[in-house]
């Protein structure tokens, strides 16, 4: 081909293509700084509305992937290509990722869901999935607890987010209940106020509600009295310790004697 054809091509190409081509670069340009300042204004605007660390740069992420393949297609669109065959391929891509990561998708969106509603955040205690522990870590696709017996628990978000939650933290005050069984020969007035006197000097028990002790049930053989009182929540174990061996040291300091049976 000689040089003058090839010249009358490319002049011809560019009078029926090049307005198409000079408008999709301007597009490209313009959209890329758009891009980049929508960008700018998400990051701030899911700092004030103080969205989890760690949902931020996923949001981010893919909002403004979607918004290069969207600017992508529209370029190619306007130089007059056919986007359907790229549609096919990217659905088909799409539905084959779905079903062989289907288990992840769902740790994925119970971690989001978890974020964003709170039903626990990081040092709450909760049980949950048969496991009680101090959340340590709020992941993605999993959620850390450390148990009392310093135990390192990893639960998928997908299954604790559609089990039930027991968040013993959020309202600052845990119930403490137990049960004492006396028999019938006790004074009743005289073992109610040994308890209550050692409720009172066992630390790390409010007074607000109110303490509750007395009867609850009558046995054939014995009466039993329930203690009913609100601990803070990590002092739970140590509280319940601390009041029940208080309570039984007392009550045979004061010659109330105990149930062998």
């Amino acid at each position: 081909m000689k040089l003058e054809e090839l010249y009358n091509e490319a002049a011809t190409w560019l009078i029926i293509h090049g307005s198409r081509l000079l408008i999709s670069i301007i597009i490209l340009l313009v959209g890329l700084k758009l891009i980049k300042l929508l960008g700018f204004r998400l990051r701030n605007r899911m700092s004030k509305r103080k969205v989890h660390s760690s949902l931020q740069p996923f949001f981010l992420s893919l909002s403004i992937t979607a918004l290069y393949i969207l600017l992508i297609i529209l370029a190619l669109n306007i130089n007059g290509y056919d986007i359907t065959v790229f549609s096919s391929i990217l659905g088909g891509f799409t539905v084959a990722v779905g079903l062989a990561l289907s288990g992840t998708f769902q740790n994925f969106a119970g971690g989001v869901l978890i974020l964003l509603l709170k039903p626990f955040q990081l040092d709450d205690n909760i049980i949950a999935q048969g496991q009680d522990g101090k959340v340590t870590s709020i992941q993605i696709f999993y959620t850390v607890l450390i148990t009392p017996d310093n135990k390192t628990i990893i639960i998928p978000n997908g299954k604790l987010f559609n089990e039930v939650i027991v968040n013993v933290t959020r309202e600052g005050k845990r119930r403490l209940d137990f049960e004492v069984r006396l028999g019938y020969y006790v004074d009743i007035d005289q073992v109610k106020q040994i308890m209550l006197d050692t409720i009172k000097a066992t630390p790390n028990i409010f007074d607000d509600p109110a303490i509750r002790v007395g009867i609850i049930g009558l046995e054939v053989d014995s009466i039993r009295f329930t203690i009913n009182v609100w601990v803070v929540p990590a002092d739970f174990l140590t509280a319940k310790i601390a009041l029940q061996e208080g309570i039984i040291k007392n009550l045979k300091a004061a010659g109330v004697k105990l149930l062998t049976t």
